[in-house]
């Protein structure tokens, strides 16, 4: 084991048995340099693996800060908004709307998403900032047919406040896929992936009360950011 991996280590283990707060900053490169023997360049390294692994954030002119990390429990089984999860569970996050725009649905994209073929789509790409983390990446589709238009406004902050409150659809239920998926050149680009290979995808298709599929989304999330959990209760 290299010696910058050795110093992440036990700064990883300092941090998660609460040697430092959140909120905390570590000692300065150079101090820490001292206090390992060794240069500044391991330094960096070691704290570069932090990052990448959401531990702490580099602050230009204050130096590395502890930020929360231990992981949000996400329900699965819910059928809730991000915006309204966000809400209910007081995540500190903003949403960053990467495109939107219309799609003709192709036999290849009519097998992931389940709309017919030649029909049309909205497409939504959006970037989910998590405690400064770019950690969940949702690509939506919307069917054109019941959703006609909708603004960058409505895109960036719920689609299903858009849809409820300004088109007055009735949401009924969705079906959910979880599964672990490689990484992809798109989820490099738009997540703070850090060394990791996999992604966690929830695949969801929604359906009106009239059974009409509306959108298919498949929301790829940062491994170690989110703990996914469900509820269930014995029938008597």
């Amino acid at each position: 084991m290299k010696k910058y991996e050795q110093i992440y280590q036990q700064l990883e283990a300092d941090i998660l048995k609460g040697s430092y707060a959140i909120g905390d900053y570590l000692p300065s490169e150079a101090e820490l340099a001292a206090a390992h023997s060794v240069s500044r360049d391991t330094i960096r390294k070691a704290l570069a693996l932090l990052a990448e692994n959401g531990l702490i954030k580099k602050k230009h002119g204050s130096g590395s800060q502890i930020i929360k990390h231990e992981p949000i429990n996400f329900p699965v089984s819910a059928l809730t908004s991000y915006q309204e999860l966000v809400e209910r569970l007081a995540i500190n996050s903003r949403t960053n709307l990467i495109a939107i725009d219309k799609l003709i649905v192709d036999e290849k994209l009519a097998l992931l998403t389940g709309f017919k073929r030649n029909s049309l789509v909205w497409r939504l790409i959006r970037q989910r900032i998590v405690d400064d983390v770019a950690s969940i990446l949702d690509i939506d589709y919307l069917s054109k047919t019941i959703v006609p238009e909708i603004s960058r406004t409505a895109a960036a902050y719920s689609i299903y406040h858009y849809l409820e409150k300004q088109l007055l659809l009735d949401i009924a239920y969705t079906k959910k896929e979880i599964t672990i998926d490689q990484i992809t050149d798109r989820d490099k680009l738009l997540l703070d992936i850090g060394s990791e290979h996999h992604v966690v995808s929830v695949k969801s298709k929604g359906y009106l009360r009239d059974g009409r599929q509306f959108q298919f989304t498949d929301s790829r999330h940062k491994l170690d950011k989110f703990r996914f959990v469900d509820y269930a209760q014995r029938k008597r």
